[in-house]
């Protein structure tokens, strides 16, 4: 037998030893490799010496795969929502295995605001849907206002107290009225929709076919393209950033478009986290007010304190970039919109 067909077998009689719920190292060889184990680890494929079977195992390593969820996610999160700046500037100088990587992070979080968003958010009614239910409800109500009309004359004729039927009535013909100019705004939206001209063919067309089709069918496009596009904001983010720095030759030499990628890829996953909590927040806060001034302090603040953490900022300097910043990534979003309509009308 030879050297291989050995390690083989030695291999195959280890793994009929491990027991029906998890198997371990014995100092042995690797289940996996067959190379002799030294420690806790295989130093030639990397995997651990003792295994597991068991369903709890099964969801640590879910977990595992997703995010690190048992070490390192537990310590990015924090760091990322309250020393976002010292977050990138470790990671970007070499503490990779504490930190869940930007990129990583980026990706699992755009996954969890688009499936957040299509729960919360529910269904979207196209300008169609609503014209077609509007004279239903409008007929409905005309019929209650006819009813409550009829009872407060047979009161009248019976010399009985109708102050709870005026207000019911009274209320009848302000939902009517209402409903009547909602109608009109939906019907002039659909006629104005056929209209548009933006100047730009390509564009045109593309809302030519909207106004054709359900705006719904165009929504959902836009959600899927963008949540299959979601990493081109990163680059688009990034230039943004370089540009902040351009006027500065110490900048321009102690950061590179890594350190910039980074810091846009860290932003942009807790923006996510931040849009989450608020919808979820939205959906069910007592004080949605409260909500919208988070929703208008948070980012400013957040991206101040990644900016001067991240590229050792003064106060002065952090501030005027974080106002620059914004509406940077104001633009970055329009581009990146931009960007979809373009890849919808060529798909």
């Amino acid at each position: 037998m030879d050297r291989s067909a050995a390690m083989g077998e030695a291999t195959r009689q280890r793994a009929e030893s491990v027991g029906a719920e998890e198997g371990g190292s014995d100092g042995s060889a690797c289940l996996n490799c067959g190379t002799r184990l030294l420690g806790p680890h295989c130093h030639a494929c990397g995997q651990e010496a003792h295994v597991h079977r068991t369903i709890a195992a099964w969801w640590h390593d879910f977990l595992h795969g997703v995010l690190h969820l048992e070490g390192s996610f537990l310590r990015t999160l924090p760091k990322l929502a309250l020393h976002p700046g010292e977050l990138t500037r470790r990671y970007v100088m070499g503490e990779r295995a504490k930190f869940v990587s930007p990129l990583a992070l980026f990706l699992f979080t755009v996954f969890l605001m688009f499936a957040v968003f299509s729960v919360v958010g529910g269904g979207v009614q196209s300008a169609a849907e609503v014209s077609a239910e509007l004279p239903a409800d409008i007929e409905a109500r005309e019929q209650a206002l006819v009813i409550a009309e009829e009872q407060r004359h047979d009161l009248v004729s019976r010399d009985q107290d109708t102050a709870q039927l005026d207000s019911r009535i009274a209320e009848l013909r302000q939902e009517i009225a209402a409903e009547e100019r909602l109608l009109q705004t939906v019907e002039g939206m659909e006629q104005d929709s056929l209209t548009v001209r933006t100047g730009l063919s390509i564009f045109d067309d593309y809302i030519a076919k909207a106004a054709e089709n359900d705006f719904a069918l165009l929504l959902y496009k836009l959600q899927a393209n963008g949540y299959k596009f979601s990493w081109a904001l990163i680059p688009i983010s990034a230039a943004f950033v370089w540009l902040l720095f351009l006027h500065r030759r110490r900048y321009r030499q102690d950061f590179n478009g890594y350190d910039h990628f980074v810091f846009v890829t860290y932003s942009i996953s807790f923006m996510s986290l931040l849009s989450i909590a608020f919808v979820v927040l939205g959906a069910t806060s007592l004080r949605p007010d409260l909500v919208s001034i988070a929703f208008l302090i948070v980012p400013p603040l957040h991206l101040y304190r990644q900016l001067r953490g991240a590229y050792g900022l003064s106060r002065s300097s952090a501030l005027w970039r974080t106002f620059f910043l914004l509406i940077f990534a104001l633009a970055a979003l329009i581009l990146f919109l931009l960007l979809l309509l373009i890849i919808g009308a060529t798909s």
